[in-house]
């Protein structure tokens, strides 16, 4: 397994984004709550336990526990 499939095996998904945002059970094994990259008063972001990943339904970003950090701390990882 290469260092970033361990990391994301090692960290779920919930957890990364439950450090920054505070998450309410959606049903279906998801979470929801409010996005954080644009303004909205109804939760439009998801996170799924089953697939690992985060997805807003407002402003169509999503992607996985990598992709969010890089969005809200506003950095990018560096590729080989």
């Amino acid at each position: 397994m290469d260092p970033k499939e361990e990391v994301r095996h090692r960290l779920p998904v919930e957890e990364v984004v439950g450090e920054y945002l505070e998450l309410k059970p959606a049903g279906g094994g998801s979470l929801k709550t409010v996005c954080p990259f644009h303004g909205e008063k109804t939760p439009s972001f998801y996170v799924s336990k089953e697939k690992q990943i985060w997805h807003c339904f407002g402003c169509d970003k999503g992607g996985d526990i990598f992709s969010f950090v890089m969005e809200m701390e506003g950095v990018e990882f560096l590729s080989k």
